[in-house]
């Protein structure tokens, strides 16, 4: 729940950054740009969480049979097609070139505001309230790669694993026993034969350990392209709708597009 309340966060002070930028600077050219530099900022933010990393389990058979349900954008066109649609060929060659693509983006926007200051297009009030925004972004985009870069411990999932795979393989011999006692109390067809019902009985127990153990490691990656993960191309979506019909442009719908959604 922390990655979507990191997004969710993001999707507000998006909505507050496409109104400071309409209402704040007086040139409707500029206040395009702002906003569509920090579109690009979500689209490279978003590629590169969508980037794979080899602890994650969008591979194993479990995840891999619920692809044909939905669609990952971010792996169906390269990002130098997308952020082109938000960047002048200038600033999309040098984002490309650099090593984090968003983390470019929003020293680029830093950078903007500065000249815009300089040149006098923003007062030093609206300056500082759109600097302390691009320093929210920057915090909510490190909160981000946490998440994707730094997951739990290997070797706290290995022996996870291991103890679960134990666990389920000697919980059928411990039911042994207590099972056959059963018999003193039952007659007719089962007396005798309650030793059997260990059977079920250790295949459900086991099947909802073994199903928690998958839970578990699914929420460990919520970014990973999985059916579970937090929706961050539907919500970019959204912003976009969002921030461009603040600018009297037309948007479509985001809920049409067949993407991760929870």
């Amino acid at each position: 729940m922390d990655a979507l309340d990191i997004w969710i966060d993001i999707l507000s002070r998006s909505r507050r950054w496409g109104q400071i930028a309409r209402d704040l600077v007086k040139d409707e050219d500029i206040s395009r740009k702002l906003v569509y530099r920090h579109l690009a900022w979500l689209t490279a933010l978003r590629y590169e969480l969508r980037r794979p990393r080899i602890w994650e389990s969008t591979s194993k058979r479990s995840n891999a049979e619920y692809r044909r349900f939905y669609r990952v954008p971010e792996w169906e066109r390269d990002i130098s097609e997308v952020l082109p649609e938000y960047l002048s060929p200038s600033e999309t060659a040098q984002a490309l070139s650099s090593t984090s693509v968003a983390t470019f983006v929003l020293s680029l926007q830093g950078a903007s505001l500065k000249m815009l200051h300089i040149a006098g297009h923003l007062n030093s009030s609206f300056y500082m309230e759109l600097q302390r925004a691009v320093g929210d972004f920057i915090d909510l985009q490190s909160r981000s790669e946490r998440f994707k870069n730094f997951p739990y411990p290997r070797q706290y999932a290995t022996v996870s694993s291991l103890f679960v795979r134990f666990f389920c393989l000697l919980f059928p011999f411990g039911l042994l026993h207590e099972f056959d006692k059963l018999n003193d109390g039952v007659s007719g067809f089962m007396h005798g034969n309650m030793v059997w019902l260990v059977v079920p009985c250790s295949v459900a127990v086991s099947w909802m350990y073994t199903s928690l153990e998958q839970v578990g490691e699914s929420t460990e990656n919520p970014f990973e392209g999985g059916a579970n993960d937090v929706p961050i191309s539907t919500l970019c979506s959204i912003i976009e709708r969002d921030l461009k019909e603040m600018l009297g442009e037309h948007a479509g719908d985001p809920s049409s597009q067949p993407i991760i959604a929870l």
